[in-house]
C-alpha cells in the first residue's frame, strides 16, 4: 500500500464542500440538501479519502 499524502488543493476543496453541504442539509431547512446529506457526506469522504491515498488526485 502506497504512503498516505496530502490532496491537491481543488481536491480538499471539492470534499470539503461536499461536507459541509451535507452538513448543511442535515441541520438546516434547505428541501434540496436534505434529500442528498448522507450522498453529499459519503461523496466529501470518499474524495477526501482517494486525495490521500492516490497520488496525483
Amino acid at each position: 500500500m502506497n504512503n498516505p499524502s496530502a490532496p491537491k488543493k481543488i481536491t480538499w476543496i471539492i470534499g470539503l464542500i461536499c461536507g459541509i453541504l451535507g452538513i448543511i442539509g442535515h441541520y438546516a431547512d434547505v428541501q434540496v440538501l436534505k434529500q442528498y446529506e448522507y450522498t453529499l457526506l459519503l461523496v466529501g469522504f470518499i474524495v477526501l479519502a482517494l486525495g490521500t491515498t492516490v497520488k496525483g488526485i
